[in-house]
């Protein structure tokens, strides 16, 4: 069975996407240079606000969650798991990490990509400012 979740956001003149573990939209409007994992702030929606059914979906061991972030004519997608720790609690960021570590913040473990992974044209363009979307699937057994 597959869920969703969509968030809006925007982009940052501060977007680097350096980090080379971590992928972080949040709903904080600003970003200061430290902020090297964040792709988009602003985001109109967190974890918290994520249907029951969705985090539920989340927590299997054997889901695929894929991310896909998209801003002007660029997108990526992340794909990785879900985790039976992952409470999608935090009122304030959406995190995608490239190791099994579980926070309230965290969305995603084991994804195949990170900030520093992702194409420079997306960086760019969520530098510049763009609108960004974010798209969470999750696909699960039940």
């Amino acid at each position: 069975m597959s869920r969703e979740e969509v968030v809006r956001a925007s982009g940052h003149e501060n977007v680097t996407g350096e980090h080379a573990s971590t992928l972080e939209v949040t709903s904080d409007d600003f970003l200061t240079p430290a902020g090297d994992c964040i792709l988009a702030v602003d985001a109109d929606r967190v974890p918290a606000d994520f249907d029951e059914a969705f985090v539920s979906a989340c927590q299997d061991a054997d889901a695929t969650i894929t991310a896909t972030i998209a801003a002007g004519e660029q997108s990526v997608t992340v794909t990785g798991s879900g985790h039976p720790d992952l409470t999608f609690e935090n009122e304030r960021s959406h995190v995608l990490r490239t190791s099994d570590y579980v926070d309230d913040r965290t969305v995603m473990v084991n994804a195949d990509a990170a900030a520093g992974d992702v194409d420079r044209a997306l960086v760019s363009a969520l530098a510049d400012g763009h609108d960004a979307t974010l798209t969470l699937t999750v696909e699960s057994t039940d």
